[in-house]
């Protein structure tokens, strides 16, 4: 029988227990005077997407927020993990919306109501399409864009927000988006994948400048990190692992913390970085106050032929999630230990995503197991001196799950996509239990 989740009680005090959210993925993006992203146009496009679903709906946030946050409230949870979705708050990248504005006043207000600390995200993939019409992550104008947009937002909610994250995920809106095709805008191109790598960190770098200079505290970003495993001792393979530890792992919190990109990773996208790109290195390498961390899985890599980064992947043994990600806690804590070791040394840590898609509707017990097990790795990692202060499961609600549509379902609550009728798991009543103050 698998361990229960641990209580709130065996984690250090103060510790932050919530749930995580992503606008587009939950708000709707017909609601409010929204503006199209390039999310839009990616799912229109024949192949890209499930069934060819896309935000309009999603789970109708944008009305039905009391709803979800009294769910976070009733499962004792401490805060709650949310983004902003930039084409509602500027439809066309750079004029503001006022209704989009008001949503996101009123719902950090419910947070607060609530006695739910607000996490902010103020980019989780929802680029304005007039912007991307203009390169998107390709331009580096984009870069500034964004840092007026992190100061429209600043201005509004700053002052009630417990932290702010710039970027969700650099490695899915550049490398999996621009080089691997399987997010928006969908492009499989070295040079486009180059340029997103280098301007996205650029953009965080910026807008931490521009919050820095209002005075905005408690900043960072979110990375996500995923384990790189060779699948042999053989020279070949071993060298396939570390590219694609450089490439995932490595070039983000590199660059933020060290200024450099890692030499594997330059090897190949050195020729297609803009010119000049080592001047904006000390934009990007800006103070962070916290580091937050994204785990999901791991991958197996072997060297293969072909040009960089010559690699593919292998199956591995262990048991799958709906997604076919391999469930490997022992990852969370190989991170977490190692970025206090190599990276960021005592700065906090939190883990603001981690979970698991799963088809059971309501009987997810497998869910409960795998929440219990990456918390036991997350007290190791404390207990091996990382100064991790919190953890957010992914994710609240079933929600709109990117290319694989509505049929991932990553939810503790489940959402019925033809009423919205939400119904909490037996995975949200476990993690209500062992949160509860006793």
């Amino acid at each position: 029988m698998a361990d229960p989740i641990p209580p709130r009680a065996t984690f250090p005090p103060g510790f932050v227990f919530g749930a995580a959210t992503a606008a587009y993925q939950v708000e709707g993006t017909r609601f409010g005077g929204c503006g199209p992203s390039h999310w839009e146009t990616f799912a229109a496009t024949p192949g890209n997407v499930v069934r060819a679903e896309d935000g309009a709906t999603a789970c109708d946030h944008y009305h039905r927020w009391p709803e979800d946050l009294d769910l976070a409230a009733r499962a004792h949870m401490d805060a709650w993990r949310f983004s902003t979705n930039w084409s509602r708050v500027m439809p066309d990248g750079v004029t503001v919306n006022p209704e989009g504005l008001d949503f996101y006043d009123r719902l950090v207000d419910g947070m607060l109501a609530r006695g739910l600390k607000p996490f902010l995200t103020l980019y989780h993939w929802d680029l304005p399409a007039a912007l991307a019409d203009l390169g998107g992550w390709r331009n580096r104008d984009t870069c500034a864009r964004f840092a007026d947009f992190a100061e429209v937002m600043a201005r509004r909610i700053g002052d009630r927000v417990a932290t702010t994250a710039t970027i969700n995920e650099p490695w899915c809106v550049a490398w999996l988006s621009h080089f691997l095709g399987a997010h928006a805008p969908g492009l499989r191109d070295i040079r486009a994948a180059a340029r997103a790598m280098h301007h996205i960190l650029l953009a965080h770098g910026m807008a931490m400048e521009r919050l820095r200079g209002l005075g905005q505290r408690d900043l960072g970003i979110v990375l996500n990190f995923d384990r790189a495993v060779p699948a042999s001792e053989a020279p070949a393979d071993l060298d396939a692992a570390a590219r694609q530890d450089a490439i995932f792992n490595r070039w983000f919190i590199e660059a933020i913390t060290k200024g450099a990109y890692p030499a594997e990773a330059l090897e190949g996208l050195a020729p297609h970085l803009p010119q000049g790109w080592q001047n904006d290195m000390a934009v990007i390498r800006q103070p962070l106050d916290w580091l937050g961390v994204n785990y999901y899985t791991r991958h197996i890599h072997a060297a293969a032929p072909g040009p960089w980064p010559a690699t593919r992947e292998v199956e591995g043994p262990l048991p799958k999630t709906q997604m076919g990600w391999e469930i490997h806690p022992e990852g969370l804590e190989h991170f977490l230990t190692r970025l206090a070791r190599d990276h960021v040394g005592n700065l906090p840590v939190y883990v603001t995503e981690n979970g698991m898609a799963l088809a059971e509707p309501l009987d997810d017990s497998t869910r409960t197991a795998f929440v219990a097990a990456h918390l036991h790795a997350t007290q190791r990692a404390i207990a091996a001196g990382a100064n991790v202060q919190g953890f957010f499961y992914w994710s609240m609600l079933d929600n709109y799950e990117w290319a694989e549509g509505y049929e991932k379902r990553f939810g503790l609550v489940h959402v019925d996509f033809e009423t919205l009728a939400r119904t909490p798991k037996a995975s949200y009543h476990a993690l209500a239990q062992a949160l509860a103050h006793n």
